[in-house]
Formats: structure tokens, sequence, C-alpha cells
């Protein structure tokens, strides 16, 4: 109740997830589907996109009915609520845009156990109002789609020598994308193979969390830390956390 008095600034709710708390780059979550998404921009965007429409769905129903979900059904509830909008989401790709839909693959569906998403809705909607749940996960969609675009970026062009390449299957037209391999040829290079491959893709993820950790500690903001289990939203229904607890005691 006492979350739900005090005022809320939609501003700060909108863009903690864009730097301070980027899910990505800043709180390591979903770290799976970045790297096995980000191998082109479209890719990546694409998933990015499906994503922060389950997150902002999700975060409102359930939000909606925090206070008529028991807490010891929360996480059972949530998945049933998180599969359902990403049942639909998969439907509307595999209809409107099933070239992403093949891209994307398996890591579409497996949205429904995206740490940011059960995180969020763990640790933000199941406590807040509706409008503010609805902001966050907007907020939090964007960080996840932009550390996506930047990844997707940098893999795509040092990997492939391409740019967008394939957004003519995202939103159709004739336009295909950038090509820069005859231009590297050209001056003698061509594209990295390594980059596009998971090697690749923890390299590029290591710098660009780095420089996100760098930006926001210019920005006076805390230092990003690894807080063991106390800093995870699911902490309290851990088995593994109960386990070490009992084998402690």
């Amino acid at each position: 109740m006492a979350a739900e008095k005090k005022k809320i600034n939609y501003g700060h709710e909108l863009t903690k997830g864009f730097l301070k708390e980027n899910p990505v780059l800043r709180l390591v979550l979903g770290t799976c589907p970045t790297l096995a998404t980000s191998t082109s921009v479209v890719n990546g965007v694409g998933m990015g996109i499906a994503a922060t429409i389950v997150l902002i769905c999700s975060n409102i129903v359930i939000s909606a009915l925090r206070k008529v979900i028991p807490a010891k059904a929360r996480i059972p509830a949530y998945i049933v609520i998180i599969a359902s909008f990403v049942t639909m989401v998969q439907m509307l790709v595999k209809a409107f845009v099933p070239a992403l839909d093949e891209s994307l693959g398996v890591f579409l569906p497996l949205i429904v156990v995206n740490c940011i998403i059960l995180g969020r809705a763990e640790a933000f909607a199941g406590k807040n109002p509706v409008l503010a749940s609805a902001v966050d996960g907007l907020g939090m969609g964007i960080g996840f789609t932009a550390a996506l675009f930047c990844m997707g970026t940098v893999r795509e062009i040092l990997g492939a020598g391409t740019f967008l390449s394939g957004i003519d299957t995202m939103i159709g037209g004739s336009f295909t994308g950038f090509d820069f391999t005859g231009l590297l040829a050209k001056i003698g290079l061509a594209p990295m193979t390594i980059f596009i491959l998971p090697a690749g893709g923890f390299f590029v993820f290591g710098i660009l969390m780095a420089c996100a950790n760098k930006i926001a500690e210019g920005k006076g903001l805390k230092k990003a830390e690894h807080n063991g289990c106390e800093g995870c939203p699911m902490a309290a229904s851990c088995a593994q956390k109960k386990a070490e607890e009992a084998k402690a005691e």
C-alpha cells in the first residue's frame, strides 16, 4: 500500500531502463536471447519489439490482478499470463513476418521464461499501479531493444559486412539494407566472420557492458555489481537459495 501511495515519477520509470537499469548492459538479464539474436540488426530489433510488447501487456495485466493473485501462486500465475501474450505475439509474427519467425526460431517462444519479463513482473508490476507498470515495461523494452540494436550493428557490420540486411522481410518494400563487402574487397579487407559467431558475440557484449558502465559511472550512477542471490527478484521463491540457507543452518 505504501508503494502505491507514494508519488510516482513516470519520467524516471520510463528512462531508468535506458542506461541506469538497462536490463542487458547493466543488470545482465536476458543474455541468452541477446547473444543468439544479435547476429543482425533486423533479428535483434525484431526480438526487442516482440519482448517489449510482451513486457508492456504482461505488466499491465499482472499489475491489475496483483491484489487477486495469491502470494503463493504468483509465479505460476505470472508465467501463465506471460505465456498467453507470447503465444499471441508469436502467432502475429508467423502471420505477418514469417521470415523473422524463422530467423528467431525457438528464441521467440522462449520469451516466456525471459528473466527480464519475469523479473519486472516480480520486482515491479506485482507491487505498483497499472500505469506505472506499463511505463516500466515500455522503458525496459526500449532499453533491451537498444542494446540488441547496438550489438547487432557491431556484429553485422564487422562480421558480415552488411547493415540492416533482410529489412525488406520485416517491413516490406525493395530496400534490402546496405552491403559493404564490395567496398571492403577493393581495399583488400573482408568481413570477420568471428563476430557473428558466439565468441564474437561475447566479445562485443563485454565491450558494450564496459562502455555502458563507464558512461553510467561518469553520470554519477552506482557502479554495477554482482549482489548474489539477494539481488535477484526471484530470490524469495528460489529452491536453490532455500537449500543453501537450510544447509547453512
